[in-house]
């Protein structure tokens, strides 16, 4: 995983390591996700729970898809 995306030789975005890495730490913040609500005891409501760690492994994935293709930076 790195930071910035790579761009092949040709000029091309490499999409398919983009969204590796950004899958990568999707998944990472979806079960970091459930483990915290875990330690908190807010696993009750296993649907609450799974749709919140949805939220956050969604806006993990674009964010790392976002920083990837260097959205916001000044060039």
């Amino acid at each position: 995983m790195s930071r910035n995306g790579i761009v092949t030789s040709n000029g091309d975005f490499d999409w398919d390591d983009a969204l590796i890495d950004a899958s990568i730490a999707a998944g990472v913040t979806f079960f970091t996700t459930l483990g915290g609500l875990g330690i908190a005891g807010l696993l009750d409501n296993p649907t609450k729970a799974l749709i919140a760690a949805g939220i956050a492994a969604g806006g993990s994935f674009f964010g790392w898809l976002a920083m990837k293709r260097n959205v916001g930076e000044k060039k």
